[in-house]
């Protein structure tokens, strides 16, 4: 068989879709195997169906193309389906005496039969694409109650925005307890249409914490160091890092409301050298300090799919990706304006998006 231009794209897609119904699915496998030139008794066998079943199915497409392949509209009057009443069950909790948290298709399905009201879990679970529900699915929110809120933000968005003159901005933070996780057995590397593979379990050889320091204008990680600890002691060791990292210059340092960030003799340091100044984002919102962004890129790169057999291979790892981010790196562009973040910071959760 010979497919239209095009069509073998939209039959693989087809394939690989996790919405489109079975039977389509099905259809679209019988149609890819007969243009690789399967005869149709092999065709069968793979798909589960019968010979002249194959043979129909090929002619339906000859005949119509990819569209041909879909169910034709059934006879008869059409199922009647309560949309409202599968919505309105849907928003509500299940009842405590069911003992789960939320719906599952199949759940609300039995539930609404033995009410009275029958539904294939199939047409629930088309409700709940058609109107976009997804009760499996649950996301988090978080007020900041600092009541310098709005000054806090003002202050860290006018530096990404209009930084001074004749000054840096850096953001420092840490991020602790990262582990040296060493995988029990090698990984088994990439194949065509296989992932890599890795054991599930794993041997902890300790952790660090991690100190850097994000320049906002240029995006370097200017001054990093890791620590086993992140005590004021070690947070005063690394500011002044960044300090002799930028030496001249009126330095701007956006950090969060971590207890260390705050401490005497951190206070007493900064008293000393008033060419320093530390900015605080406010509480319950350390997403605006933009190392957080680096940090997650070095998660996703380097970190969570490392494999390290000690703290100091570790440590070893993080400076080598430090090094070559440094030669790669843009400024992170920030794009919202104080007023923007109060308007939406003070929605209620449901309108917050």
């Amino acid at each position: 068989m010979v497919l239209c231009p095009g069509d073998g794209a939209r039959l693989r897609e087809l394939t690989r879709s996790s919405t489109a119904p079975a039977g389509h699915v099905q259809r679209a496998r019988m149609v890819l195997l007969a243009a690789e030139g399967l005869p149709n008794a092999e065709i069968a066998r793979r798909v589960g169906m019968t010979r002249q079943t194959v043979i129909a199915w090929r002619a339906r497409y000859v005949a119509g193309g990819v569209e041909a392949l879909a169910d034709l509209p059934r006879s008869g009057r059409p199922p009647v389906i309560d949309e409202a009443t599968v919505v309105v069950t849907t928003l509500n909790p299940p009842a405590a005496e069911l003992g789960v948290t939320h719906w599952s298709a199949r759940l609300l399905a039995d539930h609404l039969a033995r009410a009275g009201t029958p539904v294939s879990f199939a047409e629930v679970a088309r409700i709940w694409r058609d109107w976009g529900l997804q009760p499996h699915r649950i996301e988090t929110f978080k007020f900041s109650t600092d009541p310098q809120l709005e000054a806090k933000i003002r202050d860290v968005v006018g530096l990404y925005l209009d930084p001074p003159t004749n000054a840096v901005v850096v953001c420092v933070d840490e991020k602790s307890q990262i582990q040296a996780l060493d995988r029990t057995a090698p990984l088994l590397p990439m194949r065509f249409d296989q992932a890599e593979r890795r054991t599930h379990d794993y041997k902890r050889h300790g952790t660090t914490t991690l100190f850097a320091a994000l320049e906002v204008a240029t995006g370097r990680i200017t001054a990093d160091a890791c620590y086993p600890r992140h005590r004021n002691g070690e947070f005063l060791t690394f500011l002044k890092q960044v300090a002799k990292a930028h030496p001249k210059v009126k330095l701007h340092v956006v950090v969060d409301n971590y207890a260390t960030h705050n401490h005497p003799n951190v206070k007493a340091w900064l008293a000393k050298h008033p060419r320093i100044t530390l900015h605080f984002t406010p509480t319950s919102a350390s997403w605006m300090n933009l190392v957080e962004i680096f940090f997650g890129i070095i998660t996703r790169q380097a970190i969570r799919r490392g494999t390290f057999a000690s703290v100091p291979d570790l440590i070893a790892g993080i400076r080598t990706f430090i090094d070559t981010y440094n030669e790669r790196c843009r400024p992170f562009a920030w794009t919202k304006t104080a007023d923007q973040i109060l308007a939406n910071a003070n929605r209620p959760p449901q309108d917050a998006r």
